[in-house]
């Protein structure tokens, strides 16, 4: 199969290029014709220009230029090695006596897969640096008429076209240091720093048993933890492109086993293997001689190829922005379910019952917390990308990492709650009620603020669906991106604007009546929850605190407040309160219940108290996991945040029972805890990593297996219990 797609490629390519062969009588009118004109140069398929890294040149220096490349959608262009198919960019130069033009300092490749085939090439746009010696005889004030024609190989998945494209560039010369060019320059300067170079990096290479085996020591690598790592050949038919490669890494380098082409396994290996080793820390162009394996290379844990680290560039296409819209809308109906919006469903709830029967309010206070929800979605995720393209390494929920934003958030939610009790009414007093600007804000406004409070508060929650959403839009460009993160918003209002705009839902609700402010007083209570729970996680941010009685404590207010209120209910309801009595003494019992069980946590040594009491935990870092893989001994790690209610939720039920705790030690697993409840770029760093934009994130590693297994983000006992049977088997 392989062999005929390549066959078929390179039919393909070859009549292209026979078809493309200039007559000679084409060739003596180009001759003759003018001299390339500077700028871009275009064809379907490819925008081309000749650019300086220097606003000028300097007698007796190098300068950098590069062919840029733009490339339409589809299409691509090829590195030095093509791979499977296709052939590299080459370049005729046309210069002035003395110039002289090197050759091309070569970007890192993308790996590109065609059904069995792989090639190394660049899509989208590409520099291609070369550097230029100026010659000391030129006089400052000329100007360096530089000409190339340069052919290309432009290729999509169904035909190669040959392009060739003449380019001009007029360079001036003048002493002295030259900034950077104002349109290129910068790019430009940091694709020559990034291009791969010799960095002292010793290598082997063995040709025995059907496998090529590199191994690379010294250098960056010495001391390194690399995820991934792999070799692009300068050469052509030397190894299997499309083949996996497989590794180790070792205390001073790595290990990769290589499938052959068909050129070492009819020749064997005669000669030094050059070529680019990527890895996640770097790439290198190294040289292995035929020899045996270097020592330090292997024995700390698998590696695997990094191919899986490409496949967000594939996010920008139409097909995976449709999936991620779809994704974030039905993440967003699920956010509704998810518990850190529970507090929000209460004020939904009143507003509801409020204007249930008033098909027109019930509208606009619909299309006001849609409108609020969409709004508050754009600032957050506007604020996102504009701190992540600033170098910041940030994620979902970003703004819980401060302590100053979850203060005012707590106070936030007392003062909805004592709202909602009753304690102030908002629009009356100044200018009495239902009169004047003020007592306008229960309506339109009061729903537009209830979304923004709804978004606000699903922050800590990542419900399914919206860990792919979130992770593929912040790849995307960003229009890409805000559109995912509206469709996000769509989704958690959508319930709500649709019993909104149905008056047969409404008309399903209760008329209004006295009931109304009962509700409104009990869904209050919600609300104290949420400003206490962020009390709690203000305290762990600034604090440090490690026990769990403060939570408990804030626990027992909450239904102490709870039992109180429901006895005074039962005090004024004469003769009719005894499920209001009742009411008051279970709460009142668990208020009680949940004091005692905050006195017993709390340590009396002054030591913070452990995480958990049947699952005992160590600190994540990418050296702690690579340390008990050594070891032979699964690794389970725990991305979370005090925050994160869902984070808190599976670890109370899933992970810190007496079944998980058996299943952990009868499989000598390690249990790994990543807290990014304050930031943690490292944190940021490995949840991109594996797709996610926020917490939770479960990992179970499995000695001698390159890329760990994620677990679902609803955690229950029996998912981690099997997954570490199949881990131990």
């Amino acid at each position: 199969m392989r062999l005929f797609a390549a066959l078929l490629v390179w039919l393909t390519f070859a009549a292209s290029a026979a078809a493309a062969q200039p007559s000679a009588l084409d060739q003596a009118l180009k001759a003759g014709a003018a001299p390339a004109a500077a700028g871009p140069q275009r064809t379907e398929r490819i925008e081309a220009e000749l650019v300086p890294m220097s606003a000028w040149a300097t007698p007796g220096s190098t300068a950098i230029v590069a062919v840029r490349q733009k490339i339409q959608p589809g299409w691509h262009t090829y590195w030095r090695n093509q791979g499977d198919s296709g052939g590299p960019t080459t370049l005729s130069w046309t210069l002035p006596d003395g110039v002289v033009a090197g050759d091309i300092l070569w970007p890192l490749p993308e790996r590109q897969r065609l059904q069995s085939l792989m090639n190394y090439g660049y899509s989208d746009a590409v520099f291609l640096p070369v550097p230029i010696q100026v010659p000391a005889s030129v006089q400052p004030g000329q100007t360096l008429s530089l000409r190339v024609t340069a052919h290309f190989y432009v290729c999509s998945d169904e035909m190669c076209v040959p392009e060739d494209l003449d380019l001009a560039l007029n360079l001036p010369v003048r002493e002295g240091g030259a900034p950077l060019d104002p349109r290129y320059g910068q790019a430009l300067q940091d694709v020559v720093a990034s291009a791969p170079r010799p960095a002292g990096i010793e290598a082997r290479a063995a040709f025995a048993d059907g496998r090529l085996t590199l191994t690379a020591t010294g250098g960056p690598l010495n001391g390194a933890a690399p995820k991934w790592a792999y070799f692009f050949p300068f050469e052509g038919g030397i190894i299997d492109h499309a083949a996996a490669q497989t590794g180790q890494r070792g205390p001073q380098g790595l290990t990769l086993s290589l499938a052959p082409g068909r050129g070492l396994s009819a020749n064997g290996l005669k000669a030094p293997l050059a070529g680019v080793l990527s890895t996640d820390l770097g790439a290198w162009e190294i040289s292995a001689d035929p020899g045996a394996a270097l020592p330090g290379a292997s024995g700390e844990g698998a590696i695997g190829d990094g191919e899986a680290a490409q496949k967000p560039a594939t996010a920008t296409t139409p097909a995976a922005f449709l999936q991620a819209a779809l994704f974030a809308l039905l993440g967003g109906l699920i956010l509704n379910l998810m518990p850190c919006v529970f507090p929000i469903l209460a004020m939904k709830a009143a507003a509801l019952s409020r204007t249930a029967h008033e098909p027109a309010e019930a509208r606009r206070d619909g299309l006001a917390f849609l409108a609020g929800v969409l709004a508050t979605f754009l600032v957050l995720a506007g604020a996102l990308l504009a701190l992540r393209a600033g170098g910041q390494a940030l994620g979902w929920g970003f703004q819980l990492q401060s302590p100053g934003v979850v203060a005012v958030l707590a106070l936030l939610m007392l003062a909805v709650a004592l709202n909602l009790s009753g304690v102030f009414h908002i629009g009356a007093g100044l200018q009495g009620a239902g009169h004047g600007p003020l007592a306008r804000l229960p309506g339109a406004a009061g729903a537009f603020f209830t979304g923004v409070l709804a978004v606000v508060v699903a922050a800590p929650c990542t419900a399914p669906f919206m860990a792919f959403a979130l992770g593929a839009a912040l790849l995307m460009p960003w229009p890409m991106a805000l559109a995912v993160f509206l469709m996000l918003g769509l989704g958690l209002a959508l319930p709500y604007v649709l019993i909104s705009l149905s008056p047969r839902l409404l008309s399903r609700l209760p008329k209004p009546g006295p009931w109304m402010e009962t509700l409104r007083n009990l869904l209050a209570f919600p609300m104290y929850g949420a400003a206490l729970w962020l009390a709690w996680v203000y305290g762990r941010q600034t604090a440090d605190a490690q026990s769990q009685s403060l939570a408990l404590l804030f626990a027992a207010g909450l239904m102490l407040a709870l039992a109180l209120w429901l006895y005074g209910r039962s005090q004024a309801a004469v003769g009719k309160g005894r499920v209001a009595a009742v009411a008051a003494a279970l709460s009142l019992i668990a208020a009680l219940g949940l004091g005692v069980l905050a006195a017993r946590a709390a340590p009396a040594s002054g030591e913070p108290a452990a995480s958990s009491a049947h699952l005992p935990s160590q600190p994540w870092s990418e050296q702690a996991v690579q340390a008990a893989l050594a070891e032979g001994r699964p690794v389970l790690v725990n991305f979370t945040a005090d925050w994160c209610v869902t984070c808190k939720i599976n670890e109370g039920a899933a992970l810190s029972s007496s079944r998980t705790a058996e299943a952990m030690q009868a499989a000598n697993a390690v249990y790994l805890v990543g807290d990014w409840t304050r930031r943690d770029d490292a944190i940021t760093a490995e949840l991109e990593r594996h797709g996610r934009s926020g917490v939770p994130l479960y990992l179970l590693y499995t000695p001698g297996q390159a890329e760990p297994r994620i677990l679902p983000q609803l955690l229950t006992e029996g998912v981690i219990i099997d997954a570490l049977d199949a881990a131990k088997g």
